[in-house]
């Protein structure tokens, strides 16, 4: 791999980084501005796949990010920039239209002031500005802004440190003044700066904030009282002139940082999962099964959509082995009826690029994909990287795998289990072919009308071999979307939204204690949110929660609940609704009866299924923009162990869940609500209505709540009063 390591910067380098610098400062920087003395290096080598998408992976060409020029610490420093993911190698997250913040340290010498902004670049090169603040604790000179980017695509963002001489000469004015010391030569120096701000706004073109800024200065000139001089400081109007028009100077910005802007549905997504070959699944006249069908599917996307999700998942539609097939409940031996695991891809029928037969043909998936977008939903399709013994892979590129000492290929084991039925894949044999292969597969699935991806296991696959096929499809396909089915170390899953997973899979089913939760919710809306998008499924064909086994049925909602609430994404597989939650054995996370594994038609209008309340939790999700997102999310206490209660805030709209985790029986609890947090300082009371019932109430700081197993939680959104 070519070595990307810096240079030390010669002293041409660093004019030459100082001219950039100096060329994207604020138009605003005052006329003594100066540019950021920047360190530098040799213009970086690509050290992605050649930007020639046809260009194959060959060994001589690196995988890794690209290296982006480094900048040291500038006239005004500012370290630890955030969102910067590892170095600005990757891209931070974010979505059109979604609130984030930038943070940064910044600070200068001696007690003059700082600023700085930050300011975020679109694809078109057009530049928006937005004006940080310090925050508490004042003593670490943390600095942040809350910015929005309008429309998706790559954009970048950096940050301006500059001097603040209006700042520091208010700061002297507010201490000098009423102490009687020096206040001829004060007025002269606020009498030069507001002349300053006037020229800006002058140059600008705003006579009328140009007008404005001349007659405070010249209320400088006559040798005003101490007190007229400290009202005209107290008066917002001056305060917010200087705020767009004051002088900057020593301007020092940061490197670009990159920021990837993807569109809503990869932050905010109601996810539904269903089988295909159980949809009108039955038994003839002899009592052999027939398949479902795409076409049999119809009033299961009708019924998904009434419910309110967005995106309808499929596991793998593909031809399925015969070779070592399982059988029910992951016997090792099949019965003639038996259809297999859908992960076992490939037969002589064909490959990931073919349909089950018996799932009907590409007219019939197109008459399905088009279906699915008359009604408002998006069709995901699971992207499972490995292959039945029968797959023609197996022949046509056997290099594509790993071999024993026998000569024979590998299948998957996580001993002691044996997967005989699925054979992985070796990336590293020949990442030339199987990469393009896998390229060309998921543009197959795109050009048929597939937007969203699940992709199975991926961190049973090379990181870099994600960076390089998620960096490909994003640069024909943005609007595709990817999540990652990785349940497994933190820094793995990480890795992968890194690099460019718009969502993934968590930790969520296995997080079932209040403390578990609330430490859980705080590290995904905080210090992960800028790479890693969660999505909250309540069980999975493979996952059968404990949280679940008691069958009962608020031990179900109170989770759909959980999910649908604290995570701006979540996910449902079919007979959830029902509250299906048999085991295969007591201790295990298998279904009885695993749907992997055969065929299950249900009755989805059966006596105590959870049709309204899914479908009320999406409702209530599509009304609040504070539940669409990841970021703003704060805890308040209950001082009952099994009552849980967050917050959460978009704007205006701001919604409080309270939720018990005892689906058994009741419990009661005084509240103590963080109005701060809520932004409602000044209160001390507020009318709440709660979206699962329409009940209103006035709570004050310390509300009463009993909960009960029919009525587990309170949805509440605050109302203006």
């Amino acid at each position: 791999m070519p070595s990307t390591q810096l240079s030390e910067p010669s002293p041409a380098e660093l004019a030459a980084a100082d001219t950039e610098a100096a060329a994207a400062v604020s138009k605003q920087a005052g006329p003594t501005a100066e540019p950021e003395r920047a360190d530098s290096a040799a213009e970086p080598e690509s050290t992605g796949l050649a930007d020639d998408v046809a260009t194959p992976p060959t060994a001589s060409l690196a995988l890794g990010p690209v290296q982006r020029i480094v900048r040291g610490i500038g006239r005004i420093p500012v370290v630890k920039v955030e969102p910067v993911i590892e170095g600005g190698a990757y891209a931070a997250k974010a979505v059109a239209g979604e609130s984030f913040p930038v943070r940064a340290r910044v600070f200068r010498e001696g007690h003059d002031k700082a600023n700085a902004t930050v300011v975020l670049t679109d694809p078109a090169g057009r530049q928006s500005e937005f004006p940080m603040a310090q925050i508490w604790p004042e003593g670490l000179d943390i600095w942040e802004a809350w910015v929005t980017a309008d429309t998706a695509g790559d954009w970048t963002f950096r940050v301006e440190a500059w001097s603040d001489p209006w700042a520091t000469w208010r700061q002297t004015a507010e201490v000098k003044l009423p102490a009687g010391i020096d206040a001829d030569l004060v007025y002269r120096e606020g009498h030069a700066i507001l002349s300053r701000s006037r020229e800006l706004a002058a140059q600008a073109g705003n006579r009328q904030a140009a007008d404005r800024l001349d007659g405070w200065s010249q209320l400088f000139t006559i040798g005003p009282p101490v007190e007229a001089v400290l009202a005209l400081l107290a008066d917002p109007g001056l305060e917010a002139a200087m705020a767009q028009w004051r002088p900057r100077e020593l301007v020092s910005p940061t490197a670009e940082f990159p920021l990837q802007v993807d569109r809503r549905l990869a932050l905010c997504s109601a996810w539904y999962e269903f089988f295909p070959r159980s949809q009108g699944a039955c038994r003839d006249d002899r009592g052999a099964w027939v398949s479902g069908s795409f076409d049999s599917c119809h009033e299961r996307l009708q019924a998904a959509a009434a419910m309110g999700f967005d995106i309808v998942y499929l596991p793998p539609i593909h031809p399925i082995g015969l070779s070592c097939r399982k059988g029910r409940n992951n016997t090792l031996t099949a019965g003639p009826d038996d259809p297999g695991s859908p992960w076992a891809i490939g037969s002589a029928a064909g490959g990931h690029d073919a349909i089950h037969p018996d799932l009907g043909d590409f007219e019939a998936f197109g008459r399905f994909v088009a279906q699915a977008r008359s009604l408002g939903l998006e069709v995901a399709l699971d992207f499972a990287l490995q292959t039945s013994p029968d797959h023609p892979w197996t022949t046509s590129h056997p290099e594509w795998f790993s071999h024993r000492a026998d000569g024979s290929i590998a299948y998957a084991e996580n001993p002691p289990k044996k997967y005989q039925d699925i054979y992985p894949l070796n990336f590293d044999n020949d990442p030339d072919g199987l990469y393009l292969e896998c390229r060309r597969l998921l543009e197959f699935w795109i050009a048929r009308g597939v937007t969203v991806f699940r992709v199975d296991n991926p961190h049973t696959k090379p990181v870099q071999f994600w960076s390089w096929l998620l960096k490909e499809i994003r640069r024909s396909h943005p609007e595709v979307i990817f999540l990652a089915e990785a349940f497994t170390r933190p820094e793995a899953m990480q890795a992968l939204g890194k690099v460019g997973f718009h969502q993934s899979y968590t930790y969520f089913t296995w997080r079932n204690a209040k403390w578990e939760i609330e430490e859980y919710l705080t590290e995904l809306s905080g210090q992960t949110a800028a790479f890693f998008r969660p999505n909250f499924f309540v069980n999975t064909p493979d996952i059968n929660p404990v949280s679940l086994r008691s069958g009962l049925p608020a031990a179900f909602a109170i989770r759909a609940i959980l999910a649908a609430t604290a995570s701006p994404s979540w996910g449902v597989y079919s007979g959830f609704e029902l509250c299906e939650h048999a085991p295969l054995k007591p201790d295990g996370e298998e279904y009885l009866d695993s749907e992997k594994y055969e065929y299950r038609p249900r009755d989805f209008e059966a006596p105590g299924n959870l049709n309204l309340l899914i479908t009320t939790l999406n409702l209530i999700r599509r009304a609040h923009p504070a539940l669409q997102q990841l970021r703003q999310f704060q805890l308040h206490r209950s001082g009952n162990d099994n009552i849980l209660v967050f917050s959460k805030r978009s704007g205006d709209d701001r919604v409080i869940v309270v939720l018990s985790l005892n689906p058994a029986a009741g419990e009661q609890a005084e509240l103590d609500l963080d109005f701060e947090a809520l932004g409602l300082a000044d209160h001390s009371e507020i009318t709440v209505r709660d979206a699962l019932t329409g009940s209103v109430w006035r709570w004050g700081r310390r509300p009463y709540v009993s909960l009960t197993p029919d009525q587990p939680a309170h949805i509440l959104s605050i109302e203006s009063d």
